[in-house]
């Protein structure tokens, strides 16, 4: 790709299904560039070798598409939403099937109308394709007047997409449809009448999130950059996807104008190098973080820990702290085995907010900090909260959060572990659990129930008063002495977090009020706050213990 080769790795593989197709989509105008140019003129390399790809994978001996699901990562401006009416427009024209249905999908009506438009434009440019389809603007429906098979474009709605049997499906802006609750289903339902037409497909055309990737975005695009690196073997997919190598990102060549080109292959033609550089530009003097959003819609660059420019400094060095197996696995059995002491910080358990637990744990022999977390939310936190239910789901999936079906299923949880260090003898007498002192009444009546001693809890004034813990864990993050379990739970929570400077103290705050979660975050803080004292574990037969837990 820095080489400016295409990313398609063959010819097609049946020449003359492309060759077919390929003549009626070359002969396609765009008109809304100068000119009215054809793709077949306007078009570099990669796009037509994309679209030779796609029609050329259908077999017209046994009426079978070989390949079935594409996936295009490529940056904003470079006519993707085009591209994709320049298809879909041109299976419908070339279509065998009486009565079929085409479908592009698209998360919202606005983005629905930016392919619909293109192909409504397309039409009307080309005399002999008026006369083939009939568009209808105000159902975004094109029927073709002969075969009666359709192409719609609809918005996601669970209701628009239920029965459909297309036989070709487009997704236009994956991202946007991982930050949807449901999606996984939704997209399912549009495909699934693939199953009896062999002839199908589905395209998967995205740019980048402008948050760190969720739900069905992040699970297709982690499948197909596994497929691209060799990892998982499956012929019928095929990744097209425009970022940059690992080794670019690690040494900063990204951040080079120099290398804009790379995730922007239509440069020069619908995007040019100079508004690339102004755009840039101006993200590095705005606030609050726009330029890792315009790194992540015009360059590809996958927003995560630590490309705010206000993110908490200790993120920056947080996903090159994690676990390595020669030290600790990560779990919290493990956990349990190699420590020599445990603190406990806790926070947060509002009905709209996550139950945030953070274990901090001291190596037995290599004296690093380890830390494992979970977090629990309410029911009504899914109800309220559904700008964030798919990256719930998705740590639900991974294990590090809980659903709770009952009001006091994240207290009782949260102390059966509590408990469980305990029993290990790992706690100090003193100082053991740090608490938020907001709303700890309910955690402590449980604690002390099982006969935590009142010494054993603290409250944890928040605010700048937490600035020693947050200086203390970012300097032993970069240090190493600070690991913690790689869990996206947390590397979620600290990708939240925006730091504030106020005088000599330093605050930790959410991005976005009430969307973006930090909580076992801030449970971290407050374990540090009582890690920090050095404390020594009670007495206890820690051997035994393991060995009655297996």
């Amino acid at each position: 790709m820095s080489d400016r080769r295409s990313l398609i790795p063959f010819s097609p593989l049946f020449p003359a299904s492309a060759e077919a197709k390929m003549a009626v989509f070359s002969s396609l105008k765009i008109v809304d560039l100068p000119g009215q140019p054809t793709f077949g003129e306007a078009s570099d390399e990669w796009l037509l070798d994309f679209a030779a790809a796609v029609f050329g994978a259908f077999d017209p001996e046994t009426n079978r598409q070989l390949i079935n699901e594409y996936m295009l990562l490529i940056s904003k401006k470079n006519t993707k939403s085009t591209l994709a009416a320049g298809i879909m427009l041109t299976e419908l024209a070339c279509g065998f099937r009486a009565y079929y249905e085409n479908l592009i999908l698209a998360p919202t009506k606005e983005v629905a109308s930016n392919s619909f438009g293109p192909a409504m434009g397309m039409i009307a440019a080309d005399e002999e394709l008026s006369d083939l389809l009939k568009p209808q603007e105000h159902l975004r429906l094109i029927t073709h007047r002969e075969m009666k098979s359709t192409l719609k474009v609809v918005a996601a709605d669970s209701n628009t997409v239920a029965g459909k049997k297309a036989s070709r499906v487009l997704i236009d802006e994956l991202w946007l449809f991982g930050e949807m609750n449901g999606a996984d289903s939704m997209l399912k339902e549009a495909t699934g009448g693939q199953v009896s037409r062999p002839e199908g497909y589905t395209i998967y055309l995205t740019t980048q999130s402008d948050k760190p990737p969720a739900g069905v975005f992040k699970q297709k695009l982690n499948y197909f950059r596994d497929v691209r690196d060799g990892i998982i073997e499956d012929r019928r997919k095929l990744p097209v996807l425009y970022e940059y190598p690992d080794e670019m990102v690690a040494a900063g060549d990204h951040l080079k104008p120099a290398n804009f080109y790379v995730t922007n292959p239509n440069i020069g033609r619908s995007v040019t190098q100079e508004w690339l550089e102004e755009k840039a530009a101006e993200a590095d003097h705005e606030a609050d973080g726009p330029k890792a959003v315009f790194y992540a819609k015009h360059l590809n660059v996958e927003i995560g820990v630590g490309l705010r420019h206000d993110a908490w400094a200790g993120a920056l060095y947080w996903l090159g702290a994690t676990a390595v197996p020669e030290v600790w696995d990560g779990s919290l059995k493990q956990f349990l085995e190699i420590v020599e002491v445990a603190c406990a910080g806790v926070d947060g358990g509002g009905l709209d907010d996550l139950l945030g637990l953070t274990l901090i744990g001291r190596h037995r022999i290599t004296k690093q900090w380890l830390t494992w977390s979970h977090a629990w939310a309410q029911l009504d936190v899914f109800e309220r909260r559904k700008d964030i239910v798919s990256r719930l789901e998705d740590f639900i999936a991974e294990g590090t959060l809980t659903k709770c079906e009952t009001a006091t299923q994240d207290l009782i949880e949260l102390a059966d572990i509590l408990e469980r260090v305990n029993d290990a003898g790992l706690f100090p007498d003193e100082y053991a659990i740090g608490l938020d002192p907001a709303g700890i009444a309910a955690i402590v009546d449980e604690l002390v129930g099982r006969g935590f001693t009142e010494k054993q809890m603290l409250a944890i004034t928040q605010g700048f008063r937490l600035s020693p813990a947050v200086w203390g864990s970012e300097r032993k993050l970069k240090d190493g002495t600070l690991i913690h379990a790689d869990q996206e739970l947390m590397n979620w929570c600290v990708g939240n977090a925006k730091a504030e400077q106020r005088g000599n103290a330093v605050l930790i705050t959410k991005q976005v009020a009430g969307k973006a979660k930090i909580d076992p975050l801030i449970a971290l803080f407050n374990g540090v706050m009582l890690m920090s004292r050095n404390p020594e574990a009670t007495a206890g037969n820690v051997d035994a213990w393991i060995a009655s837990y297996g």
